[in-house]
């Protein structure tokens, strides 16, 4: 298949937000996905940030290190165990349907795969982030509204 046509392609997805798409001409194929194919692993991805560690001189009393809060500090802390659902893109997250709305999940709730989590809108499209994991929401790491990055851990499930 010539490259041109498969930069075409991926231009194609690029503008419309489609996932994937699979063209076959004569005994040519070629698959173009946003998304890995990876299998999903097998045990609890855990997320824990990295501190530094803060050196003081020998004379000096020690210190913790001062570290400012993050801009979209969730609001449970994170725990040590569960599954972590994290972002598919980048985009703006919504918890729930509409504004004043009831959210999708909250804190506390038991989710069966395939159960909404919330929303993520990137190019003017609505994602629905689904449960691909049974069990129940232990932590919200996000806030409703706020950015967020590709792989950035979402919820967590136990």
């Amino acid at each position: 298949m010539d490259i041109r046509k498969i930069r075409k392609l991926i231009e194609l997805i690029n503008e419309t937000g489609v996932a994937e798409i699979e063209v076959h001409e004569d005994k040519e194929s070629v698959r173009i996905s946003r998304y890995s194919h990876a299998p999903a692993q097998s045990t609890p991805v855990q997320y824990v940030p990295q501190i530094e560690p803060h050196h003081a001189p020998a004379s000096a009393p020690a210190q913790a290190p001062h570290h400012a809060p993050a801009a979209t500090a969730p609001k449970e802390a994170a725990p040590t165990k569960g599954y972590t659902v994290k972002s598919p893109m980048v985009g703006t997250v919504y918890l729930a349907p509409t504004p004043g709305e009831k959210p999708f999940v909250e804190v506390g709730q038991r989710v069966e795969v395939g159960d909404i989590l919330c929303l993520i809108e990137a190019m003017k499209m609505y994602n629905q982030i689904e449960a691909d994991k049974a069990g129940v929401i232990s932590a919200r790491l996000i806030d409703n509204e706020s950015p967020v990055e590709f792989d950035q851990p979402l919820f967590i499930i136990e």
